[in-house]
Order: C-alpha cells, then structure tokens, then sequence
C-alpha cells in the first residue's frame, strides 16, 4: 500500500474535483478543455486506485455517491489552493518585482545610494521596500526578501551573511573639535549621547570594550538610529554608529570617529528568504547583486549581468 500511495492519480484526481463542482461530466469536459468520455474514463481510474464508487451513472446525469460528497469536500479546496500557489509564482515571475523588508537606516545610508546601479545592471526589475521594525515571519506577506540584523536564525528561511556589525563612535567634525578631538576621557565626560531607542545598549558594549567611561548624563533618545545619526551630523552629540552602514558618511567627511576604537557587536547583517515558496527570478538576481556588493560569493548565478 505503502508504494501505491507514492504515485496518486493526480490527473484522475483533479477531473473528479472539478466534476464534483460543476455535477456533470460534461460541465467538467468543457472546463479542461477536453471530451466527456475522458472525464468519465479519469473518473473510473480514480474509483478503481480508492476501490469505491464516486457517482452513481444515470441514463442523463450523474450524482456523488455519499463517499463521493465527502472526498469531494476534502479534495476540492486543495486544489484551489494549488492553482492559486502557482498563479502567484507565475504573477511574480511576470512582474520582475522584489518585495525587500529593509530598515530605514539602511535603506538611506546603505542601499539608495547604491540601487541605481541594479537597475543599470537588471532594466525592468523593480524593488518595492518595507521599512515596517518588527520579527520577521513570512507567513501571511507578500515578503521576499528581507534585510535583517541577528544571528542567522530564522525558522523557514534560508540566509546569507553580508556583513558583520561593527560600531564605533561617530560626530560631526565641528562636535569633534568643540572637545579638543576627544583627546582625553575627561572630554568624553561633558559630551552629549545620543541614543536610538533600541538600540541602547550599544554604548555600554562599546564603553566596555573601549575601557572608556560614559557621562553621567543620560543624553538624548532618538526613535530610530536614522534620526540619531542625522543628529549627530547636525552637531548635537555623539552617536554609537554602524561603520559599515555609515561608511559613505565617513568617506565623505560628514561624519568622523573621534575614537577610532571599532568594536563587533556580535550580530551581522543577513538577507533572509523564506523556503516555503520558490524564489522568483527578480529575487535571485537581487540577493546575487547583494552579495557581490559585499565582496561574497554569489548565491544563484555564476556569471553576473552588467554590472
């Protein structure tokens, strides 16, 4: 029994579900497109595989036998819900769009700057972001993809590490200067921090580690690092900054690390897919362009596009 039920009739079994819908065989021949004697002879594979009769065959007509009735109640959803997988697989194909879930801290420092060339790389895709903060759980979205901060545990989901999260201190160079370039600890006790709201822990993780001891003040909460960042560089205080993230910041000039004492948080920046839908081809081609980004191996083609 154990080898029969490794090759289920699906063909049979998907004539009997749409002939228990529309109650003739002649209805469910116009549906698939083909004649009524082969829906009749489907139906007879799918009675002779279960060993029971289905629909009791009339002169004019057809009726569900009761066992008929209640297979039909559990069959008939099921293949609804596979047509309407594959006609989001194929929609998804057909739009070229990835559905990113990005933070907005790395959208604006990280990847805007950078998404023009995936576009110059791959004309006609399009990615469509996210920014919402909360646990990641692709079920019930539209997600494909996400940009996540962690350890690379996500249940349902394969990842790729882009990056590892390093901070440090960050101002703006006029802040720098007021303090004498933070030369001494004695500077950092009279300076102002600046603090995102989740992410507040950082700068006893960095003060640890830097063996530095942080005013007794307890500075300005920010909602995001976004805003906290931007007041840095407007010259309010000092700001516990993602290096990585804010490395065009500092090229620039904009910002500088006063200290120079980088420490890893032990979290990394990851993209994230789930595993329980196909990965359309829009998203292959943007986790690829990621990874290259960062200098890691591509992840589903060899050769890259115009890049």
């Amino acid at each position: 029994m154990a080898e029969q039920y490794r090759n289920l009739p699906l063909n049979p079994l998907r004539a009997f579900a749409i002939a228990a819908q529309y109650h003739t065989f002649t209805a469910a021949a116009n549906h698939m497109g083909i004649s009524q004697v082969a829906i009749s002879r489907q139906i007879a594979i799918l009675e002779g595989y279960l060993g029971v009769q289905l629909f009791e065959r009339r002169a004019r007509s057809v009726k569900l036998t009761e066992v008929g009735k209640s297979f039909s109640r559990e069959i008939i959803g099921l293949f609804h819900d596979l047509e309407m997988a594959t006609h989001r697989v194929l929609r998804n194909e057909r739009e070229m769009v990835v559905h990113l879930r990005i933070y907005p801290t790395l959208v604006h420092y990280w990847l805007s700057p950078r998404l023009s060339r995936f576009y110059d790389a791959y004309p006609g895709h399009s990615v469509r972001l996210d920014t919402t903060v909360q646990p990641l759980d692709f079920r019930g979205t539209h997600l494909d993809l996400a940009f996540q901060l962690g350890q690379g545990e996500w249940g349902d989901a394969r990842c790729r590490k882009l990056f590892d999260e390093t901070i440090d201190v960050v101002c703006s160079p006029a802040y720098a200067e007021r303090f004498n370039g933070f030369r001494s600890g004695a500077d950092l006790a009279h300076a102002a921090l600046l603090h995102a709201k989740y992410r507040r822990r950082e700068w006893d993780l960095w003060a640890h580690a830097a063996d530095q001891r942080l005013p007794d003040e307890p500075g300005m909460i920010f909602e995001s690092s976004l805003l906290a960042y931007g007041a840095a560089r407007d010259g309010l205080g000092l700001a516990i900054g993602q290096i990585d993230i804010l490395q065009d910041e500092l090229d620039s000039g904009r910002l500088v690390r006063p200290f120079m004492t980088p420490v890893k948080t032990g979290s990394s920046f990851y993209l994230v897919w789930p595993t329980v839908k196909s990965v359309a081809t829009p998203t292959r081609h943007f986790v690829d362009w990621l990874l290259s980004l960062a200098g890691e191996p591509r992840e589903f083609f060899r050769q890259p596009a115009r890049e």
